[in-house]
This record gives C-alpha cells, sequence and structure tokens, in this order.
C-alpha cells in the first residue's frame, strides 16, 4: 500500500535583486518595479513510498533535499504538483521550535511536545521519560539559556520521539549529540523499523543510509537523478552523480601552488627533472576517473610521466597525509621489489589499492620518482588529494579488522 505519492512536484523561489531597507529607498523606488530571479529548487519530482518502507534521499548542498522533506510535511507549498500522504505525519525537521530559553528544561518539554500534538495527559505521563532518554536529570529546573546547544537539540530529539509517527520525517537528526547519544537515536530509528513505520531519511550520512533505507532518491540542483537501490545509487553519488571535477592536476595549475608555496620560504615540487611527473588521477572500482570513493571501496592510482632521456630503472612512490599533514602511509616501487626497467618517452605508472581502509575524510598525496639512492628526479608534495564517504558506522580515520567474542 502506497504511504506517500509524489507528482510532478515543483517548487520555485522569487528572490529580490533590490533590497529596501530604509524609507528613502522605499520612496525613492517607489514607482520602480521591483526585479526578482526565479530560482528552480525543485524540478519535476517523482516517486512513491510504500508503507513501511525506509527511503532515503541524498545529495549535494543545495540540491532540494530539505525543500522536498518540508513539502511533503506540508510546512511549504508546491509550486505545481502534488504530493499525498495516506497516513499521519510526524517531521524531524526543526528541531527544538518553539524552544524558550528563559523557560526550564521540563517547561519547554510541554511546550514542544503541544507543538508536536502530544496531549497534556500524554506528556506529563511521558516527562520523565523524556528527561532521561536526553539524559539531562540534573538539568530538569535549569532554564535552557544555559544549555549547550547540544544538549538542546537532545531535549528536542527525545521528546519528538514520544508521538506515535505512522510516517516519519527525518533531516540529518542522526547527527545529534555525541556517540552514545547517536546509538541511542539509531536504536530509535531501528525500532521504527521493525514497527513498520514509513520513514523518508535525509541524511549526508552514506553509512547510515545504506544501513537504514531499502530504496534512496538521489538529487542533484533539484532534479531527480535516479531512485533505486540504496547501494547502487550511492555508488552512483559517489562516483558519477554530482560534478565535482575529476583530480587532475596540469601544469599550469602546479606551477601556481609550487609560487604560493615559495612565496611562505618553502617549495612543494623539486628534482632534476630528467623524469617529470606530468599528472595524476584517482580511477575508481568501475574504471571512472573521479577524487570521491566509497571507504573499503578499491582505487587505482595512476602516475604519468614523461622521461626526458633513457633513466635505468626509476623508483615511483607514494605518500598519503591527512588534510593536516600528519603521515599515514608509504611506500615505493623498491619497497615492493617491484623493478621498473628503463624508462624513455612517456607513461604511466598505476598503484592498485585493493581496499581502501580510511573511514572517511580528505587525505593528501605526495608523488615522487627517484633514484636508489634517494635523488630525487620529481617530487610532488602534498599536490593532489582525494575523498574518503563513509560507508559503516565505526568511527575514527582507519578500519581496524576486528571481532567481538563473548
Amino acid at each position: 500500500m502506497t504511504a506517500i505519492e509524489v507528482e510532478h512536484l515543483h517548487k520555485t523561489f522569487r528572490i529580490p535583486h533590490e533590497k529596501r531597507t530604509t524609507i528613502f529607498e522605499t520612496l525613492t523606488d517607489a514607482f520602480k518595479p521591483p526585479t526578482y530571479e526565479t530560482f528552480h529548487a525543485l524540478r519535476d519530482i517523482n516517486f512513491t513510498v510504500e508503507e513501511g518502507e525506509a527511503l532515503g534521499i541524498i545529495g549535494e548542498n543545495g540540491s532540494g533535499k530539505s525543500t522536498l522533506l518540508k513539502i511533503i510535511a506540508n510546512i511549504l507549498r508546491p509550486s505545481s504538483g502534488r504530493v499525498t500522504a495516506l497516513k499521519k505525519i510526524t517531521p524531524f525537521l526543526e528541531l527544538g521550535v518553539g524552544f524558550q530559553s528563559d523557560l526550564t528544561a521540563a517547561e519547554n518539554i510541554k511546550i514542544y511536545a503541544t507543538i508536536m500534538g502530544m496531549q497534556k495527559r500524554e506528556i506529563n505521563d511521558k516527562l520523565d521519560d523524556i528527561i532521561e532518554f536526553a539524559g539531562l536529570e540534573k538539568f530538569r529546573d535549569t532554564k535552557l539559556k544555559n544549555f549547550s546547544s547540544g544538549m538542546q537539540v537532545r531535549l528536542a530529539f527525545s521528546t519528538a520521539i514520544q508521538t506515535d509517527p505512522e510516517i516519519l520525517l527525518m533531516d540529518e537528526v542522526l547527527a545529534v549529540g555525541d556517540m552514545e547519544f547517536q546509538q541511542k537515536c539509531l536504536d530509535v530509528l531501528s525500532q521504527y523499523q521493525k514497527d513498520g513505520v514509513t520513514i523518508v531519511f535525509v541524511s549526508h550520512d552514506l553509512g547510515s543510509v545504506r544501513r537504514f533505507c531499502d530504496r534512496t532518491l538521489l538529487l542533484n540542483k533539484g532534479e531527480q537523478v535516479v531512485l533505486g537501490g540504496t547501494g547502487e545509487v550511492i555508488d552512483r553519488y559517489v562516483y558519477g552523480g554530482g560534478d565535482e571535477a575529476p583530480v587532475s592536476e596540469s601544469q599550469n595549475e602546479l606551477e601556481v601552488v609550487e609560487s604560493d608555496a615559495e612565496s611562505e620560504g618553502k617549495s612543494s615540487r623539486w628534482g632534476d627533472k630528467t623524469i617529470e611527473i606530468t599528472g595524476v588521477d584517482f580511477y575508481d572500482k568501475f574504471g571512472n576517473k573521479g577524487s570521491r570513493f566509497n571507504s573499503f571501496d578499491p582505487m587505482t592510482i595512476r602516475i604519468f610521466y614523461s622521461a626526458n632521456k633513457k633513466v635505468s630503472d626509476p623508483v615511483f612512490g607514494i605518500a598519503l597525509y591527512s588534510e593536516n599533514g600528519e603521515n599515514l602511509f608509504g611506500t615505493n616501487t623498491e619497497l615492493k621489489n617491484i623493478e621498473i626497467g628503463t624508462l624513455e618517452g612517456k607513461g604511466h605508472v598505476d598503484l592498485m589499492i585493493e581496499r581502501i581502509p580510511m573511514i572517511t575524510g580528505r587525505f593528501l598525496l605526495t608523488v615522487a620518482v627517484h633514484t636508489h639512492d634517494q635523488k630525487p628526479y620529481d617530487w610532488h608534495d602534498k599536490q593532489y588529494s582525494f575523498n574518503v564517504m563513509p560507508t559503516s558506522r565505526d568511527a575514527g580515520l582507519f578500519e581496524v579488522p576486528c571481532n567481538w567474542k563473548i
């Protein structure tokens, strides 16, 4: 049975070009009609969500995810098209709307629960449970203005989950609080799934989307790119669904970076250039060039070179760094007992990584070619980068293979 049906949905906003903030501006522009720019937030969106299904919505910032959720929640009206919801909707969108800073935690719970549609008796019965779930027992009678932002969001989420939803709309709410509280949120979502609650879930946390969502919708600049199985759609998003250009440095780009570094008294490239590194590309598991990868997927680093004369058995190497510059890993062809032979002219060498061990983050890459006694032909220090998207719930930088045993 269908719980939500979205048909030919469009949403546009009119953005004024002039801003009139004073009486003088209003009077002088009284006979000048205001001009507007039309912004298309959503264009012809079509999908259905079945009862008990969990649908994920992913995409870059500005792709229309939150706008779509607000239209389904009836907070915004569509410019054209139709949204039909056949069950009671509970939106977890703007957590904490209606909170008053000069009221206590308990008083704010009563206000927020009323906004969420709970009855007075139900609120009083669940008040202690809400405070306990939020882990704020000691702060029951503390004014909200003395709470941290994280404590306020925990209070709002703990109140919101006390409703009895049939259709649940969630916008990035699993990112609230510390790790212990996030686990509580995940447990609640798991229970909702077991109870057959229909869920529409917007998130940048691809690991959570992969875990909870049966199908996923990918949006890009307000347009529906693809709707299908979650794993396939996440691959499409990471490896081919966005506008992000592949990482590849041209000689001109490299010179700009080098000149900036030299202005700070250091260099990002050195060597006698008997062999020159002319570029670096990253390839995903589909053989496509890009700069974003799912954690634990394979990746190939391709180093392009040009040997200006015959060179016997050079050594190619790489080093990986965190975005903060910490050295994470390094290797080269000599350490792996790979003999290159004699090089002349143009070509490339590949480093094939069977499984990216990093969980999430942006990583910097140094590439180099040198002699066996470490004399550099060409060394590009931290000149390339790629991003890893999380696909697991583990925390940290790297996955450590391990198992629990009771």
